[in-house]
């Protein structure tokens, strides 16, 4: 049964409200069906309804559903929990997402770093850098899950944007003490930031250390830092960098080939 509900919430379209109601009736068929068995749906059953009704951000219906799972005995997991606060959350309803949050460490229910991704995306649209400070070193300090390679790259991406790089650099500092990273992703959100923000010595000290590492830079970060140095009157920081890449390309063997730039004009 937990089956035949995964095939029709989990790859139905619901972009009209008809469409995810027809899924949710369709499921509740499902439901009635168990009982009428006498087997009663269990908190997989209920989690896969859960996140259609997330991805459909209905915050109030997966609220009731989380509240009807209580009731009849069902304790939430880990991915219920976080199905509900990523609806929450993406719905600007933070405050009741903090509210799910606490009730998961109350029940014994330890938060996953996908679920604090949640709140951090949200932070990152809402520009709200000292909120998702506070979060992390929570998240540290207490010490329920670790943050996940992807929870540095919001971060970083974040701080950057931002321009708040004493921030920055703890985050960063936090992500190679830990062993997360950081990866090509980690590094190209950063110089592009850099580069967005005409800090050109610490887009090219983090371009060469990307280089150093062995990852090789998306076209569109070579482009980009090229264009950025040209009309900022540093061809020489420029040619240095290139001539690093060159010494380095070796390491990279057929994939630097693709990488010819066009002589930029201003």
């Amino acid at each position: 049964y937990n089956v035949l509900l995964d095939g029709i919430c989990r790859k139905a379209s619901l972009h009209a409200d008809d469409r995810f109601e027809g899924v949710v009736r369709a499921a509740d068929k499902v439901f009635d069906e168990m009982r009428k068995r006498g087997i009663e749906p269990d908190v997989t059953s209920h989690s896969i309804v859960l996140h259609v009704c997330s991805r459909a951000h209905k915050p109030h219906l997966c609220l009731d559903r989380l509240e009807t799972m209580k009731e009849k005995g069902i304790c939430p997991s880990v991915v219920t929990y976080t199905s509900v606060v990523k609806c929450l959350s993406s719905c600007g309803m933070l405050e009741e997402a903090e509210r799910i949050l606490n009730e998961m460490v109350t029940s014994g229910v330890t938060p996953s770093a996908v679920t604090y991704n949640c709140f951090f995306k949200e932070l990152r649209g809402r520009k709200d850098v000292e909120k998702a400070l506070e979060l992390y070193r929570r998240m540290k300090k207490e010490g329920l899950c670790v943050p996940s390679l992807h929870t540095y790259n919001i971060l970083v991406q974040m701080f950057v944007k931002l321009n708040r790089m004493e921030f920055l650099e703890e985050i960063w500092n936090d992500m190679k003490e830990a062993g997360a990273g950081p990866d090509l992703d980690s590094y190209t959100v950063l110089v592009h930031g850099l580069i967005e923000k005409e800090k050109w010595k610490e887009a090219c000290q983090y371009f060469v250390q990307m280089i150093e590492k062995g990852f090789l830079p998306q076209k569109a970060t070579f482009e980009t830092l090229y264009r950025g140095l040209i009309q900022a009157n540093k061809l020489r920081t420029w040619r240095r960098l290139k001539k690093k890449l060159e010494e380095e390309s070796i390491s990279f063997g057929s994939e630097f080939e693709n990488y010819h730039l066009q002589p930029y004009r201003r």
